[in-house]
């Protein structure tokens, strides 16, 4: 059976994350400043909390990141529920959501994106709007974060619409199938069974 393999070099994925969540946290903060210029007070007191809050918010988004993921699937890709996992690989050290239904190249493609915009490019806005750092480094992380999704989105974007887009259960691969395949290669939680 043909099938094409998207792979992610989690070293590379790491490299670029560091990368962009660098440059996103120097720029979009700095951007903010440049809008609503205003005199800045750094107290130990404030930074030890403003940092506390931001772990919070930002473990909030990576959970609803993965949340999204799964909402991508069952309204795009329109898959049962029973189908959907979601959960942490400390191998990795990633967290993950997945389907064990396949899903048409289209829908797969927004399903990566859909996390991307609302706990990226949202909560980026709302700190912008609110004037508030703590969603603006947030979403910054985020939307670095989602380096390994708009890798996958650029692979994915040379496959016909209706391909077929299958999520592989333990690695950050996906494996993709000629439009109308019926039939497919066992994965990791079908082979244990």
């Amino acid at each position: 059976m043909k099938r094409d393999i998207i792979a992610l070099n989690m070293n590379n994925m790491i490299r670029q994350n560091i990368i962009w969540s660098i440059l996103l946290v120097i720029v979009l903060p700095m951007l903010n400043y440049i809008l609503q210029p205003r005199e800045l007070f750094l107290g130990v007191g404030n930074f030890l909390i403003d940092i506390l809050l931001l772990c919070a918010v930002y473990v909030i988004l990576i959970v609803l990141h993965e949340l999204f993921h799964l909402v991508g699937f069952v309204v795009y890709g329109n898959v049962p529920i029973k189908s959907l996992k979601y959960g942490l690989n400390l191998e990795l050290g990633i967290a993950y959501a997945t389907t064990s239904t396949p899903l048409e190249n289209r829908a797969m493609k927004k399903a990566l994106l859909l996390p991307f915009w609302l706990t990226g490019v949202v909560p980026t806005i709302f700190g912008f709007y609110t004037d508030n750092y703590i969603w603006i480094f947030a979403g910054a992380l985020l939307i670095a974060g989602a380096v390994g999704d708009f890798t996958m989105y650029k692979a994915l974007r040379k496959f016909p619409k209706d391909a077929l887009v299958q999520d592989d259960p333990k690695e950050p691969t996906l494996y993709v199938y000629p439009p109308g395949t019926t039939e497919f290669e066992p994965l990791h939680e079908q082979e244990q069974q």
